[in-house]
């Protein structure tokens, strides 16, 4: 259906779904543990942006480095399988390029939780968890461009996987509190 909307190259464009959709889901889930935990902590809201920052460059540049090697693994895995013939069905798709899109999406979408701390945005942590929700909701639906399913139940399904990996981080920083 959705190519006699859009046509073919919406299709095509989706090549890379996966790593976007991993990248940023991930770029979200553990900057916002990094909000998360140190409110739950109750420390000073500088820690949110110095360790945001670091976590969301670091953990970034491993992730993509992580989505290369494990695509080079891949196409190396099947091509011993595969007497040494190349057997990848999208050639196009290189490990440097998965591991490019993974990172990009990784920072673009991991900035939003720390966007309200580095505007000085009151109640920080409570519109940290707004802006979190919003780029949850707004990753999830954004993969009916490329696919079939409805954006509302997309978003939802993103809002609600995200959401609880950053209660639990919160849950975390609150139990360690006493630690710091």
């Amino acid at each position: 259906m959705i190519e006699r909307l859009l046509g073919d190259d919406v299709r095509s464009s989706g090549r890379y779904l996966a790593e976007v959709i991993y990248g940023a889901n991930d770029g979200i889930v553990t900057t916002f543990a990094v909000v998360a935990g140190v409110a739950g902590a109750a420390l000073k809201p500088s820690i949110v942006v110095i360790l945001g920052v670091a976590n969301l460059l670091a953990d970034g540049f491993s992730m993509g480095m992580s989505n290369y090697l494990s695509r080079r693994s891949e196409m190396d895995y099947r091509a011993t399988v595969d007497d040494g013939v190349p057997t990848d069905a999208d050639p196009d798709k290189s490990p440097a390029n998965t591991a490019l899109v993974t990172f990009l999406a990784f920072v673009a979408a991991g900035w939003m939780p720390l966007i309200p701390y580095l505007f000085g945005v009151d109640p920080l942590f409570p519109s940290s968890v707004a802006v979190t929700g919003i780029a949850f909701f707004g990753v999830g639906a954004s993969r009916s461009l490329v696919t079939n399913r409805r954006w509302y139940v997309n978003g939802a399904e993103m809002f609600l996987v995200g959401m609880a990996a950053a209660t639990v981080a919160y849950v975390v920083g609150a139990l360690l509190s006493g630690f710091a």
